[in-house]
């Protein structure tokens, strides 16, 4: 709310017409063009209004592998997100599914593309990302009574007896466990999350340690969405904490819920999500269910760590194995007077989060200045040169497609 969020802060740096009002959620920040947020362009000289409208004129400035590709589109959507609230339990569909969603749903599932994703942390960040391994799931079982009463008996021995057979069993016992949870009936749901609420709040007004069935998170989640089955996924999902700058990769199918904290964000450019849970939007239970990829892995396998460049000593690079984007994060010392962007085959899009500069690039009339919160559209091939107008360290991060 208001300027606890860094979407908040970053609009007021970067527009000194912005007026912060604290009662007010300031949630996402979306750059690209997609068409339920289509970027304005700040610049009174050029005769299009919107980036959209520019790159559909424009079209050389995508790069020609970009063009060629994507059909004259801009593939990737960027954005920076300020989440207090934790958003829903979700997962995006493969491009197949997405086609498929959308002919049946269009109200539902707004566009056809496949919505794969990335998350960078820019403050401590807290999300739920893939399927826990087996063996955790199974001591919750065992700790909290309320959720296997909701796994139920069946599901609960496949669980147990999963662990000693193949990834096969192991995959169709998750299926079958997760799926039971979460198609359980509403009245049943609230009646075992009241149990649960009841006898860890004691636990921790008696000043004992719930941490073993994240017991604070629970109650957290319990109390932003009371009675949601969400509550209970969380003994299913890992739970992850990413430091600044740390990230994480949500390929199509992985279920995952961010729970609090800010990240800039990157994903193919879709608004398809199929949500299950801690959400008062369109849930479909049953498409989550069939759709998820039931592979448990460890949580530090759901890490994404960036690339260093050889070239660039402040450069690293997220690249995720989709061919619709990568994230450059670009951290330069106050002490260096000039830094140079270099030039991609792919339009590019910038984004300031620390720092305060002119750009000069060939094309560029007169010399833009930028500072934390400004957003700079680079066609393909072009190079930018950035001036430090204050010595501070810049952190910058640059959303682009490396085909």
């Amino acid at each position: 709310m208001g300027s606890n969020s860094e979407v908040a802060r970053l609009l007021a740096s970067s527009d000194p017409l912005a007026r912060i009002s604290e009662d007010k959620p300031y949630a996402e920040l979306w750059m690209g063009t997609h068409p339920r947020g289509d970027a304005k362009i700040l610049d009174s000289r050029i005769s299009q209004r919107t980036l959209g409208q520019w790159i559909a004129e424009n079209q050389d400035c995508l790069g020609s592998k970009v063009k060629d590709t994507f059909n004259g589109k801009l593939p990737f959507l960027f954005k920076v997100l300020s989440v207090e609230t934790a958003l829903s339990i979700q997962a995006h569909p493969n491009k197949e599914l997405a086609e498929k969603l959308h002919l049946q749903a269009p109200q539902h599932y707004p566009d056809s593309n496949h919505k794969p994703e990335m998350a960078i942390a820019l403050t401590s960040f807290q999300g739920l990302c893939g399927f826990r391994p087996v063996e955790e799931i199974v001591t919750f079982l065992t700790k909290v009574p309320e959720f296997q009463f909701l796994v139920g008996d069946n599901a609960t021995i496949q669980l147990k007896q999963s662990l000693s057979q193949d990834s096969q069993a192991m995959a169709s016992a998750l299926q079958s466990g997760f799926s039971h949870l979460m198609k359980s009936k509403k009245q049943l749901v609230v009646e075992q999350l009241n149990l649960l609420v009841k006898r860890i709040s004691q636990q921790v007004a008696a000043g004992n340690n719930v941490e073993d069935i994240c017991g604070e998170l629970l109650l957290q989640l319990h109390q932003q969405y009371p009675g949601d089955i969400g509550c209970f996924a969380l003994y299913f999902l890992n739970l992850l904490t990413l430091k600044p700058g740390e990230a994480m990769f949500l390929e199509a199918n992985v279920p995952h819920a961010y729970l609090k904290g800010d990240c800039v964000e990157c994903m193919a450019c879709s608004d398809n999500t199929v949500r299950a849970g801690l959400t008062s939007k369109f849930i479909d239970v049953p498409t989550l269910c069939e759709m998820l990829s039931y592979t448990p892995s460890p949580s530090k396998d759901r890490l994404f760590p960036p690339k260093w460049s050889q070239e660039d000593p402040y450069l690293s690079l997220y690249a995720p194995p989709v061919p619709d984007f990568a994230v450059m994060k670009m951290e330069v010392p106050g002490s260096v007077t000039e830094y140079k962007v270099s030039a991609l085959d792919s339009a590019s899009i910038l984004l300031m989060v620390q720092g305060t500069v002119t750009a000069s690039t060939p094309t560029a009339q007169a010399e833009i200045p930028l500072k934390r919160g400004g957003v700079l559209f680079i066609g393909a091939n072009e190079s930018v040169s950035l001036k430090l107008t204050v010595p501070e360290d810049l952190l910058i991060f640059r959303a682009c497609c490396l085909l």
